[in-house]
């Protein structure tokens, strides 16, 4: 009995000492802003058999010692710990439980210890991260100044070999368009290489690979975003290959007729022949059919003549035949056909079709100088040129009437009818005389008004993608 009594004492005595100084030092950590939170490192012995209320003595006593517990209580029951308070955080509690469970003769842990959060004002961790990433540039300095100078030398060696390569590779190829993009396309590997590099020596490969797997997925968002931009992109790079139109042609394109200033990599600008600049979209003018009438210098054009009933429709055909043959402007190859084409009302229709060359005169002048010239003829001959005709019916009959008077007035009639045949022949003459006057200037008219249309400045226009510079 001594001998028991004896080991107790001293069991009680050697776990004590040690553990009223971990208390005691706990409780001072405790002060600070936050201890380290820990399991405790071996089991905890109170005596070869412990009793419920020694067990729980023991473990309060630890957990007040810490200092990060409320309201804590601890009861024990057959060797089964049940655990109650408040906790400043999910660690604290985790630690309880820890500390239960290598407690001596402890069977099992129940822990109903809540954690409540607790809101500090503080700017230490704020001030801590900050001193991280202060203590992260200076040591990332290095190779920031090593990615300024490799950046920079990779972008001169591409753009030095794009140069070489639109000089001595792709020399053979028209389109000035097509071959920037496809020196461009030579020279981004060069780049590419130096980027790898840079990244490779800041530990970013992983994150390159990253953003280049996402960037295939934001291309397919950003196709679908951008589509119309694309493709007038795309547009742009085929007609610049094709060339179905140059600078200064005249062409209707997308129900729109002008002239061709320039094309960019967006839209194509013509200028209509009223002066207006026609801004159209190149994916439209790719989809649209093109009609360009400077591909070729001649133009058959065409110019219609009703002529009466009563005269003699070949004299016709031959006297329009001479006046379109004899023009300057009109070519005698093909000759010109003078043909009827459809019987009126009061007229026959004769159409003629004859060609000219429409790169050096104008069609509209030629047009209006061959119609008074054809009108002139025609009325030299005596072929009359009715208008449609009108019936007009008096149900009553025409009432004839004679007044007095009516000798004098008849006298004066014809005099009047005599003077305004002398009239109307000077002015057909004064007005042949004109006609030989305004003959004289037929040019083209498109390059006078690409002239007054030519200090308009354009967007894009730098970059005109139908330039013969390369």
């Amino acid at each position: 009995m001594l001998i028991r009594l004896f080991c107790t004492i001293f069991f009680v005595a050697l776990f004590s000492v040690p553990f009223g100084a971990i208390a005691q030092e706990q409780a001072s950590e405790s002060t600070t802003a936050e201890a380290e939170v820990t399991a405790p490192s071996q089991a905890v012995s109170v005596e070869p058999v412990a009793r419920d209320d020694e067990i729980a003595r023991r473990i309060l006593e630890i957990m007040r010692a810490t200092g990060w517990y409320s309201g804590a209580d601890v009861n024990v029951t057959d060797g089964i710990v049940f655990l109650d308070g408040r906790a400043a955080s999910e660690d604290h509690k985790l630690w309880a439980r820890d500390l239960a469970t290598k407690t001596q003769d402890v069977v099992a842990v129940v822990n109903r210890i809540s954690v409540v959060s607790e809101v500090k004002w503080s700017f230490a961790p704020a001030l801590r991260e900050m001193s991280g990433l202060a203590r992260q540039a200076l040591t990332s300095l290095p190779l920031v100044l090593f990615a300024f100078i490799i950046l920079p030398l990779t972008w001169w060696l591409s753009t030095q070999a794009a140069k070489l390569a639109r000089r001595w590779i792709l020399g053979g190829i028209n389109s000035p368009f097509l071959k920037d993009i496809l020196a461009r396309t030579l020279a981004l590997p060069i780049f590419l290489i130096g980027l790898y590099i840079v990244l490779q020596l800041a530990g970013l490969t992983q994150v390159a690979f990253s953003v280049v797997g996402g960037a295939g997925v934001l291309g397919i968002v950003a196709g679908f975003a951008f589509r119309d931009i694309a493709e007038n992109f795309l547009a742009s790079l085929l007609l610049s290959i094709r060339r179905p139109f140059r600078s200064g042609d005249y062409i209707e394109v997308a129900d729109m007729g002008g002239t061709v200033r320039s094309m960019n990599t967006r839209s194509t600008v013509l200028i209509s022949p009223e002066g207006n600049h026609i801004q159209i979209p190149n994916s439209a003018i790719f989809k649209s059919t093109i009609v360009n009438y400077s591909a070729s210098p001649n133009r058959r054009d065409t110019l219609a003549v009703g002529v009466g009933y009563d005269v003699s429709i070949a004299e016709a055909q031959t006297l329009i035949l001479e006046v379109i043959s004899a023009h300057e402007a009109t070519l005698k190859e093909p000759e010109p056909m003078i043909l009827v084409d459809t019987l009126g009302s009061s007229t026959v229709n004769i159409k003629a079709y004859y060609w000219m060359n429409a790169q050096d005169y104008s069609i509209l002048k030629v047009r209006s100088a061959l119609l008074r010239q054809v009108t002139n003829k025609l009325t030299e001959a005596g072929i009359s040129m009715p208008d449609d005709a009108r019936e007009v019916i008096f149900p009553q009959g025409v009432p004839v009437l004679q007044l007095d008077g009516a000798a004098e007035a008849s006298a004066r009639s014809l005099a009047q009818i005599e003077l305004a045949e002398t009239n109307a022949d000077q002015r057909k003459k004064t007005s042949t005389e004109k006609d030989v006057a305004v003959e004289g200037d037929l040019a083209n008219e498109t390059a006078e008004v690409a002239k007054l249309t030519a200090e308009t400045e354009l967007d894009d226009e730098a970059t005109d993608l139908l330039s013969d510079e390369g």
